[in-house]
């Protein structure tokens, strides 16, 4: 492995992020793509209920799939530090018991799903006229599951062994098979949300066999090998304090979603939930680089950071903010200038047009300051520090974002809700920057 060492240890910073945020970028806005085309023909081709249903129905995918995220991005930041360290027999164990404990637990959860879906659903704000094609939907792509979960595991894995762009074809392909799998289920085999939920169900599987057959080529030195898969303890502890981070992050969501469509059909009804699901897609979409950039900066700062390397991890930091904000620049201008081309681009439905414009513009108003808060969590799950991770991770959607959407509305209305997502937005980058330059000032100089 010492041609990664090379390059995370030696190569220019601003040129060795652009080599990991551009690949990492491009598989991020194929997903995106991929989930905003999916809105769009079920919208489309089914109808406005079909958004909402999907917008109630995916963050339950994704809680359970978060497992495999959580142990993929706690894992390649260990990864990552033994590289650094040069210590490669630790990253093979490492990895092996990612996979061990992402195919035990991603299965035991979707035992759970299956067999609860009605509460679950139900939980997640499926009422009215949205429960029966949010099962029809859930039903099909919790087959899927461990198959995303397993992806999610080894995509952060990919970009911890230095191979970015084999970690953007593994987001590529999926969003390739969903979109041309959503075409002939729904438009020419007219199944409906089942014929969505099956498409979306075989791009999961399409993704987790092609990181699969990945760690068994020769494209990578770290290996698929089952003598790893048993299990080590002192690893496992280390995985979950840091992937946990990603798990409880992703659980926050989770609860965020169940207050947020709560509120939302109190204070709007079943619209305010497609309506949302219209700004959720776009967020997905108009934040590819900015994600893309933070995903790129975690394994150059765990390396170096596990290299000792100060100066670099510090300097990875000034770049990737940098570059951060510029570009989350450009994507609020272009978001403030075109918010109802935007939404046309999913539904024809009036009052979709009406409602959903003003809405974008005020959840994206804070965009510009967001980057600081991505990197600045980032650094320290990079670092190895789980306790200041995790508490910069939930700072937006646990500490500021979940109390603001249960109380402005009850003075602003549906208005409050969306103001929420920028006030958050502001109060978490503010409190991320005073602790991140803090840490620079303690630990990097």
């Amino acid at each position: 492995m010492n041609q990664i060492a090379n390059e995370l240890g030696t190569e220019k910073i601003s040129k060795l992020l652009l080599k990991q945020a551009i690949p990492a970028s491009i598989g991020i806005l194929v997903m995106s793509l991929n989930m905003i085309v999916d809105t769009i023909f079920v919208g489309q081709w089914i109808g406005v209920m079909a958004i909402a249903a999907v917008t109630v129905v995916l963050p339950i995918a994704f809680l359970i799939s978060s497992i495999g995220m959580g142990i993929g991005i706690g894992g390649s930041s260990i990864i990552s530090r033994a590289l650094g360290a040069n210590n490669s027999e630790k990253a093979f164990n490492v990895f092996g018991n990612q996979i061990s404990l992402t195919i035990g637990l991603s299965t035991l959860f979707v035992v759970i799903g299956i067999n609860f879906s009605f509460y679950i659903l139900q939980l997640f704000g499926a009422n009215g006229n949205i429960i029966t094609p949010a099962t029809d939907y859930f039903h099909v792509i919790l087959w899927g599951i461990p198959f995303l979960a397993f992806a999610m595991m080894g995509n952060p894995v990919i970009r911890a062994v230095g191979k970015p762009k084999f970690a953007m074809y593994a987001m590529i392909l999926p969003a390739i098979a969903n979109i041309a799998l959503d075409v002939v289920f729904i438009k020419f085999l007219d199944l409906g949300m089942f014929g969505a939920g099956l498409a979306t169900a075989i791009s999961y599987a399409v993704c987790g066999l092609f990181i699969f057959w990945f760690f068994l080529s020769k494209n990578t030195q770290l290996k698929i090998l089952p003598k790893y898969f048993i299990i080590n303890f002192s690893i496992l502890k280390e995985i979950i304090a840091l992937g946990g981070v990603t798990i409880v992050r992703q659980g926050t969501i989770s609860v965020l979603v169940i207050i947020l469509n709560y509120t939302l059909f109190k204070y709007g009804g079943e619209i305010s939930i497609a309506v949302y699901g219209i700004i959720n897609r776009v967020m997905m979409f108009a934040l590819f680089p900015v994600l893309g950039v933070s995903q790129g900066f975690l394994p150059i700062a765990g390396y170096n950071y596990g290299a000792d390397n100060t100066i670099r991890v510090k300097e990875t930091i000034k770049t990737a903010i940098l570059f951060g904000t510029a570009i989350a620049s450009v994507i609020f201008i272009g978001i403030m200038i075109f918010p109802n081309q935007l939404v046309q681009i999913f539904t024809d439905n009036q009052e979709l047009l009406d409602l959903t414009p003003n809405a974008i513009m005020i959840v994206f108003l804070a965009t510009p300051v967001i980057t600081t808060q991505l990197i600045g969590s980032a650094y320290f799950q990079a670092a190895g520090k789980a306790f200041p991770a995790l508490i910069l991770t939930l700072l937006k959607q646990g500490f500021f974002l979940i109390p603001l959407v249960y109380i402005l509305p009850k003075f602003y209305g549906i208005n409050g809700v969306w103001m929420s997502f920028p006030i958050a937005d502001l109060l978490a980058t503010l409190v991320t920057y005073l602790y991140l330059n803090r840490e620079i000032k303690k630990n990097l100089n």
